[in-house]
């Protein structure tokens, strides 16, 4: 059966506004970490890491770092310098993945691999890795150290899960929930733990957010799946049909691949194969996800997923922060349609 796709809020759209007016004082000191931690005195270093960094990204991860410590009423500064490790442990990776992909735009702009090669792109990485874990080690707490190290150890697993599952057609719907979870879940929901921590918080608290972002990373990573077909590279930021030409069994193709008659699966084996990644094969499997109801019900996955991120700030009372983020939630599925 075909989901119905309705929004999960029937007000306006969901944005991320609110988070973003809600965290705009704290934000002005983590965007001071991070212009003053990408300096060296190499300066490709500076250059390269500031055309992502600049880049025009929301900066969600980080934004969720503050918003949960404003949930919980933290007054001090602390979470600045988190807030900068996780957005820096996310543009490393960014610039690893588009090497890995031989991606050519991110964020609508030209990727650094493209622009200053691939050795460059992958050295800078490693440089805020380490800026990264300077900063964790600086706040002087084991436990937050612990989490974001655990944190870039499993994502980097994730990443590595991803590869070893590219062009294999047998990847089923669990082990790619396994990959998701581990490539992109996991640092939301650091970035959401780390801030109960400093906090000094309860345990319980820790625990909610902590399930609040990983339930918010996997709905926000479906709902990427859906974009790869659904959307235009205005939108975007990136080529339309990257997934599909790197042949990565996201989702939307899994359940499609379930679906189809052998006709059709003969044309998925092909295309994640590498042998059918033409304009054409490119809108013949986005009339495919269509028919199936594949990228309807990626979505609705993806709702659930953000019912559960919702549900997990159960415990918490009302305010501003909490609104901020709940909507934070609807977004991370309504910007899919």
């Amino acid at each position: 059966m075909t989901a119905t796709i309705l929004p999960l809020s029937t007000q306006r759209p969901p944005s991320l506004d609110p988070m973003m007016a809600l965290v705009a004082g704290d934000m002005n000191g983590v965007n001071a970490v991070i212009l003053e931690r990408m300096q060296s005195k190499v300066a490709l270093i500076p250059e390269l890491a500031g055309h992502l960094i600049a880049g025009g990204g929301k900066r969600m991860r980080p934004m969720l770092t503050l918003a949960c410590a404003a949930l919980l009423g933290y007054p001090g500064t602390r979470h600045h310098k988190l807030a900068a490790a996780v957005e820096f442990i996310h543009t490393a990776t960014l610039l690893h993945d588009d090497v890995v992909d031989g991606s050519g735009m991110r964020r609508g702009k030209r990727t650094a691999n493209l622009i200053w090669g691939n050795p460059a792109s992958v050295l800078v990485g490693d440089f805020l890795f380490s800026r990264a874990f300077e900063l964790m080690v600086e706040d002087g707490s084991l436990r937050v150290l612990r989490i974001l190290s655990h944190a870039s150890a499993v994502i980097a697993e994730g990443e590595v899960d991803q590869l070893t599952a590219q062009r294999r057609i047998e990847t089923d719907e669990d082990h790619y929930l396994e990959i998701i979870t581990a490539k992109t879940a996991a640092l939301f929901a650091a970035a959401c733990r780390v801030s109960p921590v400093v906090a000094e918080a309860s345990e319980d608290a820790e625990f909610g957010l902590e399930c609040f972002g990983r339930n918010l990373g996997i709905a926000f990573q479906l709902s990427d799946d859906v974009i790869d077909y659904a959307s235009d590279a205005a939108t975007m930021g990136k080529g339309v049909g990257d997934d599909f030409r790197d042949g990565k069994m996201t989702l939307p193709v899994i359940l499609a691949y379930a679906r189809g008659g052998e006709q059709d699966r003969a044309f998925w084996r092909a295309a994640i194969g590498g042998e059918r990644i033409s304009d054409d094969d490119l809108a013949q499997a986005i009339d495919l996800l269509g028919e199936t109801g594949a990228l309807a019900d990626t979505i609705e996955w993806a709702r659930q997923y953000a019912r559960r991120a919702i549900d997990a700030l159960g415990m918490f009372p009302a305010s501003k922060a909490k609104a901020a983020l709940t909507e934070a939630a609807e977004f991370a599925v309504a910007r899919a349609y």
